[in-house]
């Protein structure tokens, strides 16, 4: 298939891109590794008449852990945050999903703000990311706004960034000590398939093991990434043992919304759903209490 015709921008910094978007709004699109543009672009679902690359901004490919507080910057590949070892080390679970996605060819290219952006409710990054309360800065010639993660995403492939913003940082907080995260995706098949099922679980336990903080995001179970609600308010104040494990996954069960469709069942998505946030929520135990 042939890609519909555009004109294609390379700007060199930030500013320059911003000038350009404010120019042509809604008529541009935001390049960076092109993964999923692409592939839109040859479908004809989309056909905008600008593309505007950001690939070559090197403030855009940052990562710093100054201060305990992580910075990312937008066109960080999925392929470096797998191999980074401050990743690992502050952000598994956002590890183990760059680890999970795609191919590695499909790692290379992909960035992790265009796995944002594009807002598909089977993404392996964002369960993660809102799990550790992440924020996204979005740039404009206007000025600069921080949103947070939880209020990002408003459909599948919507999005709170206007035309004339770019998305250029993600921004996680310092995690206080005794805080732990797992990640787990499914699929009918590993590789290039998309996600079944996935979810991300965090929860930081006060200096009595008790669970001081919890957060668990689910993905594929509904329109954007869900926070499991009824599971994080059954999880908070008490202290951490399989039956509750078990009752919270029960609870995000409930709190899931899938539909059916050629991949499985919603019934089986539901029930998958808990059993994954059971299996997430040992693994970012175990990760805590080695933390405190």
């Amino acid at each position: 298939m042939l890609l519909p015709k555009f004109d294609f921008h390379e700007p060199k910094t930030l500013n320059e891109a911003c000038q350009i978007l404010a120019e042509y709004g809604q008529k541009a699109r935001i390049i960076a590794g092109g993964t999923d543009l692409m592939v839109n672009m040859k479908k004809k679902i989309l056909s905008p008449e600008q593309l505007v690359s950001i690939s070559r901004i090197s403030e855009l490919k940052k990562l710093d852990t100054a201060g305990g507080n992580i910075r990312i910057g937008a066109c960080f590949t999925v392929a470096e945050l797998n191999a980074s070892g401050e990743i690992q080390k502050h952000l598994s679970a956002l590890g183990e999903g760059a680890k999970n996605l795609g191919t590695p060819l499909i790692r290379n290219l992909a960035t992790i703000g265009g796995n944002l952006g594009t807002a598909r409710p089977a993404a392996d990054l964002p369960p993660a990311l809102m799990a550790y309360g992440a924020q996204v800065v979005l740039k404009s010639l206007s000025g600069e706004r921080t949103l947070s993660l939880d209020n990002f995403f408003l459909g599948p492939g919507f999005t709170a960034v206007k035309p004339d913003e770019i998305l250029t940082e993600i921004r996680v907080p310092a995690l206080p000590p005794g805080s732990g995260a797992g990640y787990i995706n499914i699929g009918v098949r590993k590789g290039q398939d998309c996600n079944l099922v996935n979810v991300a679980s965090f929860i930081t336990l006060d200096s009595n093991g008790i669970i001081q903080n919890a957060r668990i995001v689910m993905g594929c179970v509904g329109p954007v990434p869900l926070r499991a609600l009824s599971a994080e308010k059954i999880l908070i104040g008490q202290k951490p043992e399989s039956a509750l494990f078990l009752r919270a996954g029960a609870a995000a069960s409930s709190d899931s919304t899938p539909i059916d469709d050629f991949r499985g069942s919603a019934v089986y998505k539901r029930d998958m759903a808990g059993v994954l946030t059971r299996r997430t929520l040992d693994i970012a135990f175990h990760e805590a209490t080695h933390r405190q």
